[in-house]
């Protein structure tokens, strides 16, 4: 089973995705055993790693899943004994990254931090112009982190919930707009299950350099709505300059325990920003499984968790490799039908 280890619900729901969900696990001890566990095997067969790992993130700075990369790369570092390299690759929706990572030598010395976007909905929004499959050429490591997602909206709008922005943007069709971070982004599909499940006629305002532009232009009030993860807006919310209408996650978090859920709010949305590891198809199984054993060690340690917190993120580990497999089919088949039953594709 996955294994959550935070301090706040993760935002999966079990109704949306199958059969996965967050069970607790009892005590941070339990955790620490986990994690040396896990780890003992790295002090056997040292041929690997011996020299420096890349993680490849297929966005830029500043977003969710560079301050996941940040924070991990170091604990991997000293798990493994050899450097790792964050190594930012963004462009195309993130997928510069996923072709240069399933591209790469199959050696267990490329490390790919994937996300919901680029391993479960990009394959389905590019088609064949998405030159490989992360199905087929990528290899799962484990999962390690999900990001909450929130709607937010520019303080000019006169709207305090989804109720309001509703029946605001329903006497007005077409005259609001959105921003996302681009053609079938989760930003982007997210916003189209809101306007379809509520009737709602928005202008969609892609922003192909990924999520920060997007947000900036929320802040200066060029676009009036958004959705996007808490760690790229939490400065913008504390400071008054977004408004927060709703999470997207299952339950509130505690955080923000004004802020409601979707869901309460009469909306059937349930969705985050996962991620996880992954290396080209072909490498070593020692390879993975040592890699595997080095992120169960480092998700426990508290001042990962902490730090992941700071960015509304939970910090949540796979059991194995091949569950972290399985879970990425379902979420797959799962943001397969969002798109086509809202008709996206790529520019």
């Amino acid at each position: 089973m996955m294994i959550p280890l935070h301090a706040s619900p993760v935002a999966i729901d079990p109704a949306q995705t199958g059969r996965w969900s967050a069970g607790r696990v009892a005590g941070s001890w339990v955790l620490a055993t986990l994690g040396l566990a896990l780890l003992a095997p790295l002090a056997q067969a040292q041929s690997w790693p011996a020299r420096p790992l890349r993680m490849i993130v297929p966005f830029g700075a500043g977003g969710a899943s560079d301050f996941v990369a940040r924070i991990i790369a170091p604990r991997l570092q000293d798990n493994l004994g050899q450097p790792v390299v964050v190594e930012n690759r963004a462009g195309a929706g993130g997928n510069l990254g996923l072709e240069t990572a399933a591209r790469a030598a199959p050696d267990g010395y490329a490390v790919f931090l994937g996300n919901v976007g680029t391993l479960a909905v990009n394959p389905h929004v590019f088609g064949a112009s998405l030159k490989v499959d992360p199905l087929r050429d990528l290899a799962p490591v484990g999962l390690v982190s999900d990001t909450t997602t929130m709607l937010l909206v520019h303080p000019s709008l006169p709207v305090r919930s989804v109720k309001e922005l509703i029946a605001f943007a329903r006497a007005r069709p077409g005259e609001l707009n959105y921003a996302s971070a681009g053609p079938g982004s989760l930003s982007h599909l997210q916003m189209e299950l809101l306007a379809g499940q509520a009737g709602l006629k928005m202008v969609h305002i892609p922003y192909k350099s990924g999520a920060g532009q997007a947000v900036s232009d929320v802040v200066a009030g060029q676009v009036t709505i958004t959705i996007q993860t808490l760690t790229s807006v939490v400065g913008f919310v504390a400071a008054g300059k977004l408004r927060p209408l709703a999470v997207t996650t299952a339950k509130r978090l505690p955080a923000y325990p004004a802020v409601p859920t979707l869901r309460e709010q009469g909306m059937d949305i349930v969705s985050s920003s996962w991620q996880g590891l992954l290396v080209p198809t072909g490498t070593p199984p020692e390879a993975i499984r040592r890699l595997h054993a080095a992120i169960a060690a480092a998700l426990p340690v508290p001042e990962v968790r902490e730090r992941f917190a700071t960015g509304a993120t939970d910090v949540l580990l796979s059991a194995s490799p091949a569950e972290f497999g399985e879970f990425m089919r379902a979420e797959s088949q799962r943001w397969a039908r969002v798109v086509r039953d809202a008709g996206v594709k790529a520019d």
